[in-house]
């Protein structure tokens, strides 16, 4: 197992020494180094520390025993994935529809994470004890856009705190029946399981979690059809999809929100109408994504274009 050891510069002393040595590695989170120091995993001048909020001491050498990533539970597959931007602690990608992000029952593999640690190959370090990808948001399979995705546990732990704070820049783009009356609003609701059917999510009365969407009208097709630019004041299952579909405009394609064929899909011209009706997959894209870097504290901004199926709708549209 490898040992990391560093002698504490007098200028640096009394710090506590888990967050000193999280500082000094720069590869581990604080939490991670405190993990180990309580797994008896560090000692001073050969003696053992077990106490994470002991002060560093000027001279001292602190040795680190960081034991070697497991191998992660999914197996590295070859699948491609288009790349944005990739430094050592981060990967921006654009992931199309139809991939699943991460195993499940049902799709224990061909997803996004087998595909990661195939790309990143046998050098990746990996996230905490495990050799696996920081997974910090997700999209749904049938959604198509910018994700980032975690290569070390700093980064992992600035992003998810970034998206839990919803310190970021986020945009979707909908394509969705109908126009709602004003061209800016907010759609506000709980969510929370639908009682009907524990698959589904939906606006509830009770038991749900707060949720609050904002949009915009990017173009309309007379009273038909919209395309909706969508950011995310909260972050709950489905949240889009279920609070369009509250508001009378369900995403096209949706095969869980969208029920039964819309009033609005009447007045369409027929050719386009049967695309939009027989559309496999919800017609929503991640188009943006911004955020600080975990490292450096640098603004990246990462946008993509409405992809080739989703597009060929807009182009029927006209």
């Amino acid at each position: 197992m490898p040992v990391s050891s560093h002698i504490v510069p007098p200028e640096e002393a009394g710090k506590r020494i888990d967050a000193w040595l999280a500082e000094t590695l720069g590869t581990l989170s604080r939490s991670r180094v405190k993990t180990l120091i309580e797994e008896q995993r560090l000692r001073r001048d050969g003696t053992l520390v077990t106490a994470p909020a002991e002060p560093a001491k000027a001279g001292a050498t602190y040795a680190l025993d960081i034991p070697n990533p497991t191998p992660a539970r999914p197996l590295p597959q070859a699948i491609p994935f288009d790349i944005l931007f990739e430094d050592r602690d981060l990967i921006v990608l654009d992931k199309p529809a139809g991939l699943v992000v991460h195993p499940a029952p049902g799709n224990m593999d061909g997803t996004l994470v087998n595909a990661l640690l195939a790309h990143c190959g046998p050098g990746f370090t990996g996230i905490g004890a495990e050799k696996r990808p920081g997974i910090v948001h997700r999209l749904d399979k049938d959604t198509s856009g910018v994700m980032v995705v975690a290569k070390t546990q700093l980064a992992n732990d600035a992003l998810t705190a970034a998206f839990a704070a919803r310190d970021l820049d986020r945009a979707y783009q909908a394509l969705v029946w109908g126009l709602p009356a004003a061209a800016v609003g907010e759609i506000e609701g709980d969510i929370g399981r639908d009682k009907r059917d524990r698959k589904r999510m939906a606006v509830v009365g009770h038991g749900g979690k707060y949720a609050l969407t904002r949009y915009r009208v990017l173009r309309a097709w007379g009273t038909s059809v919209a395309l909706l630019e969508c950011r995310l004041a909260t972050g709950r299952t489905h949240q889009i999809r279920v609070h369009l579909s509250h508001a009378g405009h369900p995403v096209v394609g949706d095969p869980v929100y969208l029920r039964r064929i819309p009033a609005a899909a009447k007045s369409v011209e027929p050719a386009a109408r049967g695309l939009l009706l027989d559309f496999p997959r919800q017609a929503l894209h991640a188009a943006r994504l911004g955020f600080k870097h975990p490292r450096t504290g640098e603004m990246l901004s990462f946008e993509t274009p409405i992809p080739p199926d989703m597009r060929s709708l807009l182009d029927a549209l006209g």
